[in-house]
C-alpha cells in the first residue's frame, strides 16, 4: 500500500504546446537553412527540465532550455533545418526527453526543390 501512495502522489513536469507540435514550412529551394520555435508552457506540478533532443539526422538542430522551466511558465525550442543536398519531402521527427511521464515528439516537414545543375 506504501508503493502505491507514493506512485500516486508522483509530480511531473509537463509540456504544453501553445501551437502545433508539427510544423510544415513553404516549399523552399536546396541549400536554405529554415528555423522554427515551438513555444510551449509547463502545465505540470513540478519544474520541467529538458535533458536531450533526439533526431535522425545531422541536418537538424535543436535548441532547448538549459535551465529550469517552473509550472505555468512558458519558454520555447528553436528547431533548425539545414536543406542542404536534401530533396523532395523531408519529415523529421524530435524526441524531447524531459522529467514528464512520456516522451513528447515534435516534427517538421517541408518539401525541398533541389539545385538544377
Amino acid at each position: 500500500m506504501i508503493v502505491n501512495s507514493a506512485i500516486g502522489f508522483a509530480q511531473y513536469a509537463e509540456f504544453n504546446f501553445l501551437n502545433k507540435t508539427t510544423h510544415k514550412w513553404n516549399k523552399t529551394n536546396e541549400g536554405t537553412v529554415l528555423q522554427h520555435y515551438f513555444v510551449f508552457e509547463n502545465t505540470g506540478d513540478t519544474p520541467l527540465v529538458i535533458n536531450d533532443a533526439l533526431v535522425s539526422c545531422s541536418c537538424t538542430k535543436v535548441q532547448f532550455p538549459n535551465h529550469p522551466i517552473l509550472p505555468q511558465q512558458k519558454d520555447s525550442i528553436l528547431v533548425t533545418f539545414d536543406s542542404n543536398q536534401k530533396y523532395y519531402m523531408q519529415d523529421r521527427i524530435i524526441k524531447l526527453k524531459a522529467n514528464t511521464k512520456k516522451d513528447q515528439e515534435l516534427r517538421i516537414k517541408v518539401y525541398v526543390v533541389p539545385k538544377e545543375d
